[in-house]
């Protein structure tokens, strides 16, 4: 098959650089370049690893207005991510688009309807998608190994400085913008999995506190969503400032047997608990070796999706739909009932 020509718009998102050495490792892909707005934050990132040799574009138009190139890598700041994807969609692009979505719910809803109407592929970001242990689970509860799934909890918090040290865009300043502070920048990674098991929430409410940073008060940094079904709940907790290494936990518990993931990030195992046979497993606790999940590993898979469905040897692992249900679950929580 021939090279996709590719270009990325921004670097000051958090999976930026990892993003950037995923293109440019990988066979099926040509790299045109990536722009930077922000020459400060340029002169950083070309010191850094992964952009080592890159093009520097001088302006975005350089890429969007070049009919070669066929697909864009978002990567720019949450504040920024959304501006960037609504310009590349206009120019015929499809989307390799870093999460979360942006804030404007209404925007992100004509963005996919966009892209729609042009054919044009969307694909958000949630590398863990790509996550064996993830899809492991994914199997087990859509199989009906576990039963009845009645609990999803997920735990992913991370330490944050309060101000930026580097290039990106990730620090509690930085965040604080946004209604949600940190569950706004991590959770869509976990609705993305708990969407995909149970689908759109019937009932959202969050619990998003300052505890910890009293110095920017509007940062919300210890947070806990609540996603309601009719048979199910689902809870998803996120603080900014966890000791390292984070202690990362997806659980899934069903009325025939649970499945456990800790750390999951990277994840060495799985605990499955069954109560009967099923699924080639006997009664009992089996521990079961993933291979490993490094983050860059994750990266080169999803964008190696990304082509493949580009190139129509597969059907995108996500819907338009799936993509727009996670984003207004994570506004819905961070925003309130309004919000998505």
């Amino acid at each position: 098959m021939p090279e996709i020509r590719m270009a990325q718009l921004g670097v000051k998102h958090g999976h930026a650089a990892g993003k950037m050495r995923a293109m440019q490792a990988q066979p099926g892909v040509e790299l045109v370049g990536v722009y930077e707005p922000d020459a400060a934050v340029r002169r950083r990132a070309a010191e850094a690893t992964g952009y080592a040799g890159v093009r520097w574009l001088a302006s975005a138009e350089e890429a969007l207005a070049d009919a070669s190139v066929v697909a864009i890598a978002i990567e720019g700041s949450n504040a920024e991510s959304l501006a960037k994807a609504q310009r590349a969609v206009a120019a015929g692009k499809h989307l390799w688009y870093d999460k979360p979505a942006g804030d404007d719910w209404p925007a992100f809803q004509r963005l996919i309807a966009d892209a729609r109407e042009r054919h044009l592929l969307v694909q958000m970001g949630y590398m863990f998608r790509y996550h064996a242990g993830f899809q492991q689970i994914a199997r087990w509860a859509q199989d009906g190994v576990l039963g009845g799934i009645f609990s999803v909890r997920a735990h992913m918090s991370t330490f944050l400085p309060t101000t930026a040290g580097g290039f990106t865009a990730g620090s509690r300043a930085d965040l604080a913008q946004h209604r949600g502070g940190i569950f706004y920048d991590l959770a869509g990674h976990m609705l993305d999995q708990v969407v995909w098991l149970l689908g759109r929430p019937q009932r959202v409410s969050a619990v998003l506190r300052n505890d910890a940073t009293p110095d920017l008060p509007a940062f919300r940094d210890n947070t806990l969503g609540i996603f309601e079904y009719e048979r199910a709940l689902a809870m998803v907790d996120i603080a900014a400032m966890e000791v390292a290494p984070a202690a990362r936990r997806f659980e899934v518990h069903g009325t025939a047997g649970s499945a456990l993931m800790e750390p999951f990030e990277p994840a060495p195992r799985l605990t499955l608990q069954l109560n009967v046979a099923a699924g080639g497993y006997e009664r009992g606790r089996h521990e079961i070796t993933l291979p490993l999940q490094q983050r860059q590993h994750l990266y080169d898979r999803e964008l190696a999706a990304f082509l493949a469905s580009l190139q129509g040897q597969r059907p995108p692992d996500r819907s338009a739909e799936h993509e727009l249900v996670v984003q207004e679950t994570l506004l819905r929580a961070t925003q309130g009932p309004g919000g998505g």
